[in-house]
C-alpha cells in the first residue's frame, strides 16, 4: 500500500462525482436495489418539506437513477424496513443496516445535541426532567393504541388535563426527543403527516443493537464519510455523514492511516490548504481508472439540498462554484430564484435553472436558466440540458415544459 498518492484537482472532482453516482450510465429500469445502492453510498437522503418541484429526496434519487418508481421507496421504508427516518445532519432517510451506528447516538442522547455541562445541555435536561409525565403519556398512548399521526397528539393538547400541559409545542418537542432517543420512530406517512410508533414494535427482527463505543462509531463513520466524498480533508470528513459528530477525528484519522484504511493524497494543482487530504484504500483502484482516462461524463440537475455540494466551502474549493439557497432570502434580493437546481455537466457546474411545478395545469415552468462564465456554448450542451429538463418533467408527470425568455442566448435554440 503506497504511503501517499498523487493526483490532480480534475481527478479529485471526478472521483467525487463518481462516488455520488453522478457519472456513468443510469440503470434502464431502476429498482429497489438501485435505490438502496445510492442511499448507502451517499449516507443519507435529506428530507425537506418544500415541494416547489418535488420533495428534495426524490430529486436526489432521480438525479442518479432517472425515472424510478417512488412506490419502491415507500416499500423500502414501511414494508421491507431497509430504510428508516432519523436525524443525520437534518431529518433524513438512512440505511437500516446502519442502525448500530445510530443506536449509539440514541443511547447517548442528548449528548448529540449539546455537550455535558453546557448551558444548552442544562436547559435540555431541566426541560426533560420537568416533563416526565408527558413523556410517559405519549409512550402509553402508543403502547395502547398503536401508531398515531402527529396531529392526533396535537388534538390531545387543546384542553389542559391533569397532566398540566396545554401546548402543542411541548408535545412536538417531547416527540422530537423520543425520536432522537430511539424510543419512537416514524413508521409511516399520510401525505406530509408523520405516523409515529414505538421503535420496539417497528424495528425488524434482524436488526442489530450491537453495543458500539464512541470510538468505534467514529472509526466506522469517518470511513463512510470519506468514501462518499472520494478525496477529502478532515474538515470535509467532519461535515459529512455524521455531520460534526466526530469529537476525536484527528486521532481517528491517524489510526485509520496506521491501519492502512485511508491513505494521504497530494492534489498537485489544487489550492494551498492546511491539513492533509485522504482517500479510502478501497477507492484507490477507482482513482487509478480515472487517471488512465476512464470517465463517462453526464449531465444532471441537482436538488438545492443535494449531497454533492452540501458543504459549500468544499464546493468552492473543488468545483469553484458558489451556491446559496435563496428560499429564505426576500424575493427582491434573490439573485437566481426560490428553488434553483444547479446543472452539473461532467465534473463541473455549468449553470442553474429556476423551475416550479404547476401541478394544477400539469406544467413544469422554467422561470430562468443561467450559465456559469465557463459554461460551454455549443448546441450539444443546450440540447442535453433540454433533455434533462424533459426527463424531469416526465418524472414529475408534467404534460409540457414552459420556458421563459430568461435563457442565455447561446442556449436559446434548444431551451424555448
Amino acid at each position: 500500500m503506497p504511503k501517499k498518492i498523487t493526483t490532480t484537482l480534475e481527478n479529485a472532482r471526478r472521483l467525487a462525482v463518481a462516488k455520488q453516482h453522478l457519472a456513468g450510465i443510469r440503470p434502464d429500469k431502476p429498482n429497489s436495489d438501485d435505490i438502496l445502492g445510492v442511499t448507502r453510498d451517499l449516507g443519507c437522503l435529506q428530507l425537506d418539506p418544500i415541494s416547489t418541484v418535488a420533495p428534495s429526496h426524490l430529486i436526489v434519487l432521480w438525479s442518479r437513477l432517472g425515472n424510478f418508481d417512488t412506490t419502491d421507496l415507500d416499500k423500502l421504508l414501511w414494508r421491507d424496513k431497509k430504510l428508516f427516518e432519523y436525524w443525520a445532519h437534518q431529518a433524513s432517510i438512512v440505511m437500516m443496516e446502519d442502525y448500530p451506528l445510530y443506536y449509539s447516538l440514541m443511547r447517548r442522547h442528548p449528548d448529540m445535541l449539546a455537550s455535558q455541562g453546557s448551558v444548552w445541555r442544562q436547559r435540555i435536561d431541566k426541560w426533560l426532567n420537568a416533563h416526565t409525565k408527558l413523556r410517559n403519556h405519549i409512550l402509553s398512548e402508543l403502547r395502547k393504541k398503536g401508531p398515531l399521526l402527529s396531529r392526533q397528539f396535537e388534538d390531545k393538547t387543546r384542553v389542559k388535563g391533569s397532566l398540566g400541559w396545554g401546548s402543542w409545542g411541548d408535545v412536538s418537542r417531547m416527540m422530537f426527543h423520543l425520536f432522537l432517543k430511539g424510543e419512537v420512530m416514524v413508521v409511516g406517512r399520510e401525505g406530509k403527516q408523520k405516523l409515529y410508533g414505538l421503535s420496539e414494535d417497528f424495528l425488524p427482527s434482524w436488526i442489530s443493537k450491537k453495543e458500539l463505543s464512541a470510538d468505534e462509531v467514529e472509526y466506522l463513520s469517518a470511513q463512510r464519510s470519506l468514501r462518499a466524498l472520494g478525496i477529502a480533508n478532515s474538515s470535509e470528513i467532519s461535515w459529512h455523514f455524521f455531520r460534526k459528530r466526530y469529537p476525536n477525528l484527528k486521532a481517528t484519522l491517524k489510526q485509520l492511516v496506521a491501519d492502512e484504511k485511508i491513505i494521504p493524497v497530494d492534489v498537485t494543482d489544487g489550492p494551498v490548504e492546511k491539513g492533509e487530504r485522504y482517500i479510502h484504500s478501497d477507492d484507490v483502484e477507482h482513482l487509478e481508472e480515472l487517471q488512465s482516462g476512464e470517465w463517462q461524463p453526464g449531465i444532471s440537475l441537482l436538488s438545492p439540498f443535494d449531497n454533492l455540494f452540501c458543504d459549500r466551502a468544499r464546493t468552492k474549493l473543488l468545483f469553484n462554484f458558489d451556491y446559496t439557497i435563496e428560499i429564505y432570502t426576500p424575493q427582491s434580493k434573490r439573485k437566481y430564484g426560490y428553488y434553483v437546481l444547479p446543472i452539473l455537466y461532467s465534473d463541473k457546474f455549468i449553470g442553474r435553472i429556476d423551475p416550479v411545478m404547476d401541478r394544477k395545469n400539469g406544467k413544469l415552468i422554467i422561470n430562468a436558466v443561467y450559465a456559469e462564465p465557463h459554461a460551454p456554448k455549443d448546441r450539444d450542451t443546450s440540447r442535453e440540458i433540454r433533455e434533462s429538463v424533459e426527463q424531469l418533467s416526465e418524472f414529475l408527470g408534467a404534460k409540457e415544459v414552459v420556458y421563459s425568455r430568461k435563457v442565455p442566448k447561446y442556449w436559446q435554440g434548444s431551451l424555448h
